[in-house]
């Protein structure tokens, strides 16, 4: 066919299906091109929505990238909103809809494109149709969230689900003015952490005066004086004035089950290398789409702006003809969690567990910039690759300044398939007030050489817990006098770091020894001393004492 008589239909006008649209236009000026989209707008900011509700975003029309007017006129697309697509007749390559006024109608396609999204998982529990309670997914829902706080007097809300969304929802309701409660039936926040990590991400939420109710589900809501009980488990129950419902989504793939395309097990369309069904002439992609990770091999969802804009530019280039593969996401995330940022790419431990793929991790702590630099702020790294080789599996960074840039730097490293070695071989910009001189990515890297090369054996805050209980396992603290008189640690040996060569009489060779410090370095440092000196069963603690303590204290609201 002929490009000057093709015809494109896109259905879905939000990050995907925009993208392909203007892509589709700057390589072609021939093609027609139908752009139907179900809401009312096209190409607006959808991660923005949170914070237009809390009011750092003041001005609503700020969330628009482009009006359906404008983007039809610019990009010379057939734009039509509050249009429902209502079927696919793929024999006869058309498609039924239904425009605003419900009158129904058939348009054709050469090819079409499915960019529909997700949808909010919105679970059978008693109440949940009551007034005051909502999701977020679009402007609409925005609107009438905004509407709801302006006309209430909104003073307590309940969060449920304690994602991206959920958390970002507690920090611009609180700022609101609410207070907030956060509520998740899993025992962390943000599904793609591992629980050391999202422990330091519980400790802060407390610190902002958040209510955490981990491991607890929503059993019902009911309307009690204009206000909503919010019943968790069996016993306990809070009231507030607004719900908001962050439970997670769904592909919103009902019309490509109807049509007879192949829907895989996460719910998501199947596609191929080139974003194609398995019908030739139409193609997927965004939140409604499965693809393999790169990693697991597994078929995921990737529920991200980023990757679901990267598929559009490639899919539009495929529905003019041209064969480019999509490489899949390793799904690199992050997000403000009040003043905390938390990162995240590759696959977590508990991933990596499941699928049965071994790993090392460490975890290490650094600046920002440095220290001697006024303003440097912590930031904990957490590192996962392979035993065998050193290939970068994932990496979660929680901090205040710069945990964007080395995220995005190890995100690099991944999707290049390359090794902890790659890390270390980064070459950094180096002033004080933007980085240290090793900076954090390359300390991770030289941390995980260690692992790799048996220069350092390491103990999980898990396994190192449990030792506390094994009566001939020694827990050597190598903290300072002042450290260990300020905080205390019950059942260690102590031995300052400094006095360790001289005290190597006091400790015995036959039994394991496990070092620990605050953060990791010095215990490294003791760990080197006592090998060399003869001490076999030497282990350190993996991120010392700051993962080990907000680990292993419950920061469950009902469990205080």
């Amino acid at each position: 066919m002929r490009l000057e008589n093709m015809k494109i239909v896109i259905v879905g006008g939000v990050a995907g299906g925009a993208t392909t649209v203007a892509r589709l236009r700057r390589m072609n000026e021939q093609v027609e091109i139908v752009l139907l989209e179900r809401g009312k707008y096209i190409s607006y900011a959808n991660c923005g929505l949170p914070y237009y509700i809390g009011g750092v975003i003041k001005d609503r029309n700020d969330l628009f990238v482009r009006t359906a007017e404008d983007f039809g006129k610019r990009f010379n697309v057939d734009v039509r909103t509050q249009t429902e697509v209502v079927s696919i007749q793929r024999k006869d390559k058309t498609i039924t809809i239904k425009n605003r006024g419900g009158i129904e109608s058939v348009e054709s396609y050469d090819k079409l494109l499915l960019a529909t999204g997700a949808r909010p998982i919105c679970p059978p529990i008693p109440g949940i149709d009551l007034p005051g309670i909502f999701t977020l997914r679009n402007v609409d829902d925005t609107d009438r969230i905004k509407r709801f706080v302006a006309n209430s007097n909104v003073e307590r809300v309940a969060v449920v689900g304690a994602g991206f969304i959920g958390l970002e929802m507690a920090e611009n309701l609180q700022h609101a003015g609410a207070k907030v409660s956060v509520i998740e039936r899993e025992n962390q926040v943000m599904a793609p952490l591992d629980y050391s990590m999202a422990s330091l991400v519980h400790e802060h939420l407390i610190e902002q005066g958040v209510d955490l109710y981990l491991e607890h589900s929503v059993e019902a809501f009911e309307a009690v004086d204009n206000k909503i009980k919010v019943k968790i488990g069996e016993e306990h129950s809070i009231i507030v004035d607004l719900v908001v419902l962050s439970m997670g989504v769904r592909p919103e793939n009902q019309l490509a089950l109807e049509g007879g395309l192949a829907i895989g097990k996460t719910g998501g369309i199947i596609v191929n290398e080139y974003l194609q069904t398995n019908d030739e002439s139409i193609y997927a992609i965004g939140d409604v789409i499965e693809y393999p990770h790169p990693i697991t091999e597994k078929p995921w969802l990737n529920l991200l702006a980023g990757p679901a804009n990267r598929q559009g530019r490639i899919v539009a280039d495929n529905l003019l003809g041209a064969k480019i593969k999509y490489e899949g996401s390793i799904g690199t995330s992050i997000a403000k969690v009040f003043d905390l940022t938390v990162a995240s790419t590759g696959v977590s431990a508990k991933t990596l567990i499941k699928e049965d793929i071994p790993y090392h991790s460490s975890i290490t702590h650094g600046f920002s910039h440095a220290g001697y630099y006024p303003g440097a702020m912590p930031m904990s790294l957490k590192l996962l690759f392979s035993p065998d080789d050193g290939r970068v599996y994932g990496a979660q960074i929680i901090g205040y300044e710069g945990v964007d840039k080395r995220i995005d730097q190890v995100a690099l490293v991944i999707k290049n398939r390359g090794t902890i070695y790659n890390l270390t071989h980064i070459e950094h910009a180096y002033a004080p007030p933007y980085s240290e001189a090793k900076d954090p990515v390359i300390i991770a890297g030289y941390v995980a050489e260690n692992i790799l090369s048996d220069k350092i054996q390491v103990v999980s805050w898990r396994e190192f817990h449990k030792s506390r209980k094994i009566k001939d396992a020694i827990l050597l603290d190598i903290r300072t006098n002042e450290e260990q008189r300020r905080h205390p640690f019950d059942g260690a040996t102590h031995i300052p770091l400094q006095d360790l060569r001289n005290r190597l009489n006091e400790l015995p060779k036959d039994r394991p020894i496990y070092t620990f410090c605050t953060v990791g370095l010095r215990g490294y440092l003791a760990y080197r001393i006592l090998i060399q000196h003869g001490f076999e069963k030497v282990k350190n603690l993996n991120g010392g004492l700051r993962i080990l303590e907000a680990a292993t204290v419950s920061n469950s609201k009902i469990d205080e």
